[in-house]
């Protein structure tokens, strides 16, 4: 924050995990009718944490950060290229665990939809969409059901590192941590007991630039 201050003169400021979560629920839900009522799950997966925010009508009223992310658990369990079936279970394991200690039963049964933002989930839908080059306006809004989810998460890890950089609809660089993401994002769904997530462009990002907007 010092450096950008000296070298821009800008007033830069770390984030509190309490207004990460209210501008990332912003950004993902700035497109939506904040009159409707149905409980929604906004999913963000990152490299080493997740973080997970619940609302209705625009407003958040639970948050977590996980420490699952795809960087993180792809370091810890997958290993092998293509990764072993052993390892993806395990993966499996751990992430159901840590998220269902994280987030209360009570709050895991309202939620009835999902919006996910970032790099796993708008892949998951470039791809399900076969989008090639990617376009940011095709995968704003596309829906990826859960057993799609289920099957391309299965054919990437099928495919050792290189093979996987080449699949459409894939950046290149996500590619080494891809099928942790969608292993991750998988169990997210399952621990909700949801069976499609909405994929969407508008992160933390749009939240930020909509709350210092005039």
């Amino acid at each position: 924050a010092e450096q950008v201050r000296e070298r821009f003169g800008l007033d830069a400021s770390t984030l509190s995990g309490d207004e990460e979560a209210r501008l990332t629920y912003l950004g993902a839900t700035a497109a939506r009718d904040h009159a409707d009522a149905t409980p929604l799950l906004v999913v963000d997966i990152g490299g080493g944490s997740t973080e997970l925010v619940t609302g209705a009508r625009g407003e958040m009223d639970f948050h977590v950060s996980i420490q699952a992310g795809v960087v993180r658990h792809s370091e810890r369990f997958l290993h092998g290229d293509p990764p072993a079936r052993e390892e993806m279970e395990a993966l499996r394991t751990d992430v159901r665990a840590v998220f269902e200690d994280a987030v209360p039963a009570a709050v895991r049964e309202r939620v009835r939809a999902a919006v996910a933002v970032a790099g796993t989930a708008t892949s998951a839908a470039a791809i399900d969409a076969g989008v090639e080059p990617y376009d940011p306006a095709r995968v704003e809004g596309h829906m990826v059901a859960a057993w799609r989810l289920a099957g391309i998460s299965d054919n990437l890890a099928a495919l050792p590192l290189e093979e996987r950089r080449a699949v459409p609809g894939l950046h290149p660089d996500r590619a080494p941590t891809i099928v942790a993401g969608m292993l991750i994002l998988a169990q997210v769904l399952d621990a909700f007991g949801l069976d499609r997530f909405e994929a969407s462009e508008r992160d933390i990002l749009w939240g930020a630039a909509i709350d210092v907007a005039p």
